[in-house]
């Protein structure tokens, strides 16, 4: 195992101790977890392409990781009820057709998923309004709103990528 899968597996490890942290309210701990897998994430992603040290683990599980700590930071954020569950649902019903997408064309085609600029954006945005939410910050709610369109914007594109690979095939 090479030192970005081990940074992938690290924010793995690092999803329930952020979700205990934020479950007891103990705040900026869980938001120092989060920017840290956040870190790790960045981290992972440019020695894998600098080393070329990228592997299809790493091409499945390093977005897995990422989605898993925000999923986990919504629903307590629900829990908390700092958000609407739909926002949750929207999240994970989008997060759900991915991965479904994604090994879909990974079993038909070996062809693995990597993630585009508007992912990353909409991942950073969301990042972003979590970190404001969970503080209880200014404009939070302004912040939630633009990464949910900006998560649907990138569902969008997703859809259409996978929709011309499909169509590549026949």
């Amino acid at each position: 195992m090479n030192i970005p899968n081990i940074l992938t597996l690290i924010r793995f490890l690092l999803v329930p101790v952020f979700g205990y942290y934020f479950y007891k309210e103990q705040f900026h701990i869980a938001v120092f977890l989060f920017l840290l897998a956040s870190l790790t994430d960045i981290l992972d992603g440019y020695i894998a392409r600098k080393y070329n040290l990228v592997t299809s683990w790493g091409k499945l599980a390093d977005p897995l990781a990422d989605k898993l700590m925000q999923i986990t930071a919504l629903v307590f954020l629900v829990i908390k009820d700092r958000i609407p569950s739909v926002v949750l649902i929207i999240v994970a019903a989008k997060e759900a057709f991915m991965i479904a997408g994604s090994v879909l064309l990974y079993k038909k085609e070996n062809f693995v998923v990597s993630a585009n600029w508007y992912g990353k954006f909409a991942t950073v945005l969301f990042n972003f309004a979590i970190v404001m939410l969970i503080f209880k910050a200014p404009f939070d709610y302004i912040f939630l709103i633009l990464a949910v369109f900006a998560t649907l914007f990138a569902f969008i594109m997703y859809i259409i990528s996978f929709t011309r690979n499909m169509q590549q095939d026949k």
